[in-house]
C-alpha cells in the first residue's frame, strides 16, 4: 500500500543532504541496525513534512521528525536530537516511499556535502583537477542563473545544463552513489517551475543522467553488447524505476506553445535514443513506451499524432541506416499501429518482430501493448491482443504472466464468451506458461482439465498443497483416483524405502477417498490385488503396517 504523502525527487535530494548534515556513520550504522529489526513500532505523518514514530529502544521512545525544517526534529531518549531512533524512522520512511535505503545509509560516501579527503586525492588521480569549493559555488550561481530562463530553453540547453551540473561532482565511479550526486547537482539549480514543467525537468533529469550509465554501442540488425559494471546495472535499474514513478503521476502541462515545444522535443529525444539502443537493456525503449502510454496519449486523442510519428519511424530506417536498431524500431511502428486502431498490421509486425529476433522481446514490453489497449476498452481489441501477445510472453516471472492473466479476467468481465478464447490461448503459451494455465483451471473450477493436465506432465500429488486438491476432493473426488493410482505406482517402481513411504502415503488418502465416495468394497478389492501383487517387496510391505493399512 502506497503512503499518503508521496515524495519528489527533489524532496529525496534533500532529504540525503539532511542525513549526511546531521548524523555521523557510527549513528546512521546503529539506526540501520534498529530499522533492520524491525523496532519501528509505530509510524504516522499527520502531514507532508511531519513524521510522529515509537521505536523500541531500551524503552518506547518518541520521534519527532520535521522535514523541511530538520533542526527542530526531536526525539525523546536521552540523546535528544540526531540520534539512531530518528534514523531508524528516516529508513522506514524512505522504505515506504519505495525508495533506496542504502542511499540514506551511504548518504555520507555519496559525497553531497563533503569534499574528497587529501587521501582521496592522492590515491585517485581523477580528483586531482577538482575546483575548489569556492570555484563551484560560482559555477553553481552561474547555472542557476542560466537555469532562470529553462522554460524557454530547448530540451537539448536543458542537457547541456545538466552536463555542466554533474561535472562539478568529484564521485566518478558509476553507481548509485554517482547517480545521488548527479541528481542532487542538477536539482539544486533548478529554478521555480510549473507543475507540468517540473514533472519534464525530473523525467529529463533521470534520462539524462541514465544515459551517462548506459553504453549505447549501435551495429547493424540490433546493438551488439557492450557490458556494465555490476555495481553500474544496479544504478541504471535504480533510475529505471525512477522514470517509471516519473509517469505514475499525470502531466500537468497546459496548452501554451512553449509546453507543446518542450513535449515534442522530449519524444524527439526518446524516439533517437530508443532507435541506437543497445542490449544492455529497454531504458529507452520502456520510456518511450511510457511517455506514450501515460503523458501524449490521455492527453491528446488526435490520430494525426500517430500518422506523424510512424513517418518520423519510417524515415529512421534511412537516416540511421546500419546504425539502427531495428527491434526496438519495429515495435515502435506496431505500437502505432496499435493506437491506430490497425490491428492486423499492428500484430503482423510484431511477429516479425519476434521471427526476426526470437526470445528479444521483453515481456514488460509486451504488456505495455496491453496496457494501451486497455486504457481505449475496446474489450474486443483487448482480447485479439491477448490471442497474439500471449504466446510471445516467454518470461518466467510470476508478476508478468499474472498481469497478462489480469487482462484476460477484465476481458471475461465483459465478453463472457471469450471463455474458449483464452483457454485456447493458454494452450498455445504451454509449456513455458504451465502454472498460469493450472491457476486458471483452478480458479474456474476445471477439475477435470486440471487433472488431465496433471497426468499429462506426470505431477507428483505429494508436490501440493493441501488447499490446492481440497476444492477437487470436495466437488470431484473421483477424478483424483487416476491422480493417486498412477503416482503410487510410480513411486512403488522405484524400489527404495522413501518411495514406498510416499507410495503410503497416497494409499492413505486413496483409501479415505474411496470411503468418502461410499465405495469401501471397490477399495479392499483393489487394496488385495495390490499387497498381493507386491507381496515380495519386503520394504514396502513394512510401511504398510507402519501406517497401519496392514495388520
Amino acid at each position: 500500500m502506497k503512503p499518503t504523502y508521496l515524495m519528489d525527487d527533489i524532496q529525496w535530494q534533500q532529504l540525503i543532504q539532511n542525513v549526511a548534515d546531521h548524523f555521523n556513520d557510527v549513528t546512521i550504522k546503529r539506526g540501520f541496525q534498529y530499522f533492520k529489526q524491525g523496532k519501528v513500532k509505530e509510524f504516522a505523518m499527520p502531514d507532508a513534512d511531519h513524521i510522529a514514530a515509537v521505536v523500541d529502544g531500551n524503552e518506547l521512545y518518541e520521534v519527532d521528525l520535521h522535514l523541511s525544517a530538520f533542526a527542530a526534529s526531536r526525539c525523546t531518549c536521552p540523546v535528544r536530537t540526531n540520534c539512531k531512533h530518528m534514523i531508524a524512522v528516516l529508513l522506514n520512511y524512505a522504505n515506504e516511499q519505495e525508495r533506496s535505503v542504502h542511499a540514506l545509509v551511504n548518504a555520507h560516501s555519496a559525497g553531497f556535502t563533503r569534499l574528497t579527503t587529501q587521501a582521496d586525492t592522492r590515491t585517485t588521480p581523477a580528483f586531482r583537477s577538482n575546483p575548489s569549493p569556492d570555484h563551484k559555488e560560482a559555477t553553481r550561481d552561474a547555472l542557476r542563473k542560466k537555469a532562470s530562463n529553462l522554460p524557454d530553453m530547448p530540451v537539448s540547453e536543458w542537457h547541456d545544463l545538466f552536463d555542466q551540473c554533474i561535472a562539478l561532482n568529484h564521485v566518478h565511479t558509476q553507481n548509485s552513489q554517482y547517480v545521488q550526486s548527479a541528481l542532487a547537482s542538477i536539482y539544486a539549480v533548478k529554478p521555480p517551475l510549473s507543475p507540468g514543467m517540473q514533472q519534464l525537468y525530473g523525467l529529463h533529469a533521470h534520462l539524462r543522467v541514465l544515459e551517462k550509465l548506459v553504453p549505447q554501442a549501435p551495429m547493424t540488425g540490433y546493438p551488439t553488447h557492450t557490458f556494465m559494471g555490476y555495481y553500474t546495472q544496479i544504478a541504471a535499474d535504480e533510475l529505471k524505476e525512477a522514470i517509471e514513478r516519473d509517469f505514475e503521476r499525470p502531466l500537468e502541462l497546459t496548452d501554451e506553445p512553449l509546453h507543446e515545444a518542450r513535449m515534442a522535443e522530449t519524444l524527439a529525444y526518446l524516439r533517437e535514443k530508443m532507435l541506437i539502443e543497445s542490449r544492455n537493456g529497454t531504458y529507452f525503449s520502456d520510456a518511450y513506451y511510457q511517455f506514450w502510454l501515460y503523458w501524449v496519449h490521455p492527453a491528446r486523442q488526435k490520430s494525426s499524432i500517430y500518422a506523424e510519428e510512424l513517418q518520423h519511424l519510417h524515415a529512421a530506417e534511412e537516416e540511421h541506416s546500419a546504425t539502427l536498431a531495428r527491434l526496438p524500431w519495429m515495435l515502435a511502428r506496431s505500437w502505432m499501429y496499435v493506437y491506430q486502431a490497425q490491428n492486423p498490421k499492428a500484430w503482423e509486425l510484431l511477429h516479425e518482430a519476434e521471427q526476426a529476433f526470437p526470445l528479444k522481446i521483453s515481456s514488460s514490453q509486451l504488456l505495455l501493448f496491453l496496457h494501451a489497449l486497455r486504457q481505449g476498452e475496446d474489450w474486443i481489441r483487448l482480447k485479439d491482443g491477448l490471442r497474439h501477445i500471449g504466446p510471445l510472453l516467454h518470461s518466467h516471472r510470476d508478476y508478468h504472466l499474472q498481469d497478462y492473466m489480469h487482462h484476460w479476467e477484465l476481458v471475461l468481465q465483459h465478453l463472457p464468451e471469450a471463455e474458449q478464447d483464452m483457454w485456447n490461448t493458454l494452450v498455445d503459451m504451454l509449456p513455458f506458461a504451465g502454472g498460469l494455465y493450472e491457476e486458471a483451471l483452478l480458479a474456474h473450477e476445471k477439475w477435470r482439465q486440471w487433472i488431465d493436465y496433471q497426468l499429462s506432465i506426470r505431477s507428483e500429488p505429494l508436490s501440493f498443497r493441501v488447499s490446492v486438491l481440497q476444492p477437487i476432493e470436495k466437488n470431484a473426488p473421483e477424478l483424483l483416483l487416476p491422480f493417486y493410482h498412477q503416482a503410487v505406482e510410480r513411486y512403488v517402481l522405484e524400489k527404495n524405502r522413501s518411495s514406498y513411504k510416499a507410495a503410503v502415503k497416497l494409499l492413505k488418502r486413496l483409501f479415505k477417498l474411496y470411503k468418502k465416495m461410499k465405495q469401501e468394497t471397490r477399495w479392499e478389492l483393489f487394496f488385495m490385488t495390490f499387497t498381493s501383487r507386491h507381496s515380495r517387496l519386503r520394504a514396502l510391505q513394512e510401511e504398510l503396517r507402519k501406517g497401519k493399512l496392514l495388520s
